[in-house]
């Protein structure tokens, strides 16, 4: 599996830093890294999400992040 501390483990400090910077590499590494690297990105980026959202069950949602409330959003362009 991933490599790194297992996300259980980590202080709430680092992984919060490393879901970030997981989120600034993902790009690059979708478009140009190889299928293991991506495999590997991918697994370790559920793995820190899952326990970010085991960990904030309660955590503040953006109404506009919703599926119900993007629909009372203009559509740019149009």
């Amino acid at each position: 599996m991933s490599a790194g501390v297992p996300a259980g483990r980590l202080t709430e400090q680092d992984l919060l830093r490393e879901l970030e910077q997981l989120h600034l590499t993902r790009n690059e590494t979708f478009l140009h890294g190889s299928e293991d690297a991506l495999r590997e990105h991918t697994a370790r980026s559920f793995e820190l999400e899952q326990e970010y959202l085991r960990r904030n069950p309660d955590r503040q949602v953006d109404p506009r992040r919703t599926r119900e409330g993007a629909r009372g959003e203009p559509v740019h362009g149009h």
